[in-house]
């Protein structure tokens, strides 16, 4: 198992950065090898469900993904989002956190929690590092808009 945490800071309103960040199709642009189908009508809610599918060929994978916390921002109020991931190869949660911050910008958290099947304990910290990068790399561009 593998967890990690992200914080940035956005030039944003944190609507605009929850706008950005919780628009999972666009999930799959900024994720290297992956392509992102969501399977329930708009707007996101608590119980829409995705599908993130990564890799090339046979090496594909689907992590499922269901919204279980969905409260946007609202007035000073942060906006909370949890993912269960319920696939059969990746498993765990993810959080999306945005709060207000300093001078009008958006302060992000993003907490993440993957158990990939068959990969064993030892492989980790490996697990680790990569999320961090992928996802680190993932939530720049999509704050950035790009």
């Amino acid at each position: 198992m593998a967890t990690f945490l992200l914080e940035r800071t956005a030039p944003l309103p944190p609507p605009e950065a929850w706008r950005r960040l919780t628009d999972w199709s666009r999930h799959g642009d900024v994720v290297p090898l992956t392509r992102v189908t969501v399977l329930t009508p708009a707007p996101t809610h608590v119980g829409t469900v995705f599908v993130a599918r990564s890799g090339l060929g046979p090496l594909a994978f689907d992590d499922r993904m269901e919204v279980t916390v969905w409260q946007p921002p609202a007035d000073d109020a942060p906006g909370r989002c949890r993912l269960e991931k319920r696939g059969r190869v990746v498993r765990g949660w993810a959080e999306i956190e945005v709060r207000p911050g300093p001078g009008g910008r958006a302060h992000v958290i993003w907490r993440e929690e993957l158990r990939v099947r068959l990969l064993p304990p030892v492989l980790d910290g490996a697990l680790e590092r990569a999320a961090r990068h992928v996802f680190g790399r993932a939530a720049n561009r999509l704050l950035r808009g790009r």
